[in-house]
């Protein structure tokens, strides 16, 4: 899988890519959980689903260019669906990651 860093805040983000069929239907499902500071980049995509997922998580929906669209926070597994209209691509964190980074809408991550 491919990796990439972003930068936001100040902060690094070591996000791994799931651009092919296989890595992003997989994406999280079964999982234990994803390390402080990692994420998981899905593109393209503009909706989520919780099935087979062992861990809550953050969804960070982000136009073509990484500006942030939406952000919905601790998406249970399981249960959880969410959707972004427009949006390019997903970044999934752990729940409380976006909170600790201070994301919000209209930030732009930077990619380094």
């Amino acid at each position: 899988m491919k990796r990439q860093r972003f930068s936001i805040n100040g902060n690094v983000l070591n996000v791994d890519i799931a651009d092919n069929f296989f890595t992003r239907f997989r994406g999280l499902m079964l999982r234990k959980r994803l390390a402080s500071g990692h994420g998981l980049l899905i593109s393209p995509c503009s909706s989520v689903h919780m099935m087979f997922m062992r861990f809550a998580i953050d969804v960070v929906y982000l136009s073509k260019g990484y500006r942030i669209l939406k952000i919905v926070r601790n998406l249970r597994p399981w249960i959880g669906v969410s959707m972004c209209s427009g949006a390019h691509s997903v970044l999934e964190l752990n729940s409380g990651e976006s909170e600790r980074l201070n994301l919000k809408v209209n930030q732009t991550l930077k990619s380094l």
